[in-house]
């Protein structure tokens, strides 16, 4: 298949990118390297350093190749940021999805694969682990921003036809997450103790999130893209995890006994978030594979290497 795959300069469409091309896929990168890296992109893929927003760009490309697939994973995924600035958020993530969707129905796109959020789309959870049906509250703008995407994904199968796959991502860690920022937990403590450096936790610690490997990301991935029809689902581990249990599963990774110190919370976070992947298990056949602590270990040698 012919596929363009956005942000695929990035921590999990480079991942992606990759096992495409390892499949025989047509691949083409779109990425503004703005939280990406160039040297992420995969050898003998096709990489176009712009933005999703830029209509003539993007018109350019789907003309040229005439993609059959759109694996849509460029976005504005800070969540504090969001807060900060919502319109940002919604320019990137509402209006840059709209211009590859308008554009793409005018070339013949066939499928979207779409990167939606597990976590921020639920709000504060009243059932643990929540599934697809659980009532969507976000209770920051990137979740209503991703959730806005959704809803026109399904204008879109409504009105023309075209095949959708929601994928709610739980908290996804592995090789290559970007550890500068505030997002990324795994991330930004593999590099800080690697670094010997002392870790900073926000809040007490006791916040929960699912935290899912990129490995096991991409061969959900492929299953949705073997998939024929629309569809939504969760994509995690249905476990939930604190920060101080995540910590100490790196700490020993890394070898250390440094404490970590503790900081303010961070606005527009939940308290936790747990999704469940019985959907994806039915529908795809597909479950997630590595365990936590051994994905973590995995993740800070690469750190650390």
């Amino acid at each position: 298949m012919r596929i363009l795959v956005t942000g695929g300069a990035g921590f999990i469409g480079s991942h992606l990118a990759e096992r495409f091309t390892g499949e025989g896929h047509g691949i083409v990168i779109l990425d503004n390297l703005s939280t990406g890296f160039e040297s992420n992109v995969p050898e003998n893929v096709n990489f176009v350093k712009g933005d999703i927003g830029d209509k003539e760009l993007v018109a350019r490309l789907f003309r040229e190749y005439h993609f059959e697939v759109l694996s849509h994973h460029a976005a504005q995924m800070n969540v504090r940021h969001s807060v900060e600035d919502p319109s940002f958020d919604a320019k990137e993530n509402i209006l840059g999805t709209l211009n590859l969707l308008q554009t793409g129905m005018e070339y013949g796109l066939k499928k979207v694969m779409f990167a939606s959020t597990g976590g921020a789309i639920y709000g504060e959870q009243t059932a643990f682990p929540a599934t697809e049906e659980h009532p969507t509250n976000p209770i920051a703008p990137y979740g209503v921003s991703k959730l806005a995407c959704e809803k026109y994904l399904n204008y879109y199968t409504v009105e023309h036809g075209l095949k959708t796959i929601v994928m709610r991502y739980a908290n996804v860690y592995g090789p290559r997450q970007n550890p500068y920022g505030e997002a990324g937990v795994v991330a930004i403590f593999s590099r800080l103790l690697a670094s010997g450096e002392q870790v900073t936790i926000n809040g007490d610690g006791k916040q929960t999130r699912d935290y899912m490997f990129v490995g096991d990301l991409v061969e959900a991935n492929l299953a949705g893209l073997d998939y024929t029809d629309s569809l939504t689902i969760n994509l995690g581990t249905g476990l939930e995890t604190d920060v101080v249990q995540l910590y100490q599963y790196l700490a020993e990774a890394a070898g250390t006994s440094l404490e970590p110190q503790f900081g303010a919370a961070k606005p527009g976070e939940q308290r936790r978030s747990v999704i469940s992947p019985e959907k994806a298990r039915r529908v795809l056949g597909w479950q997630p594979r590595i365990e936590l602590a051994e994905g973590l270990e995995k993740t800070y040698k690469s750190f650390a290497a």
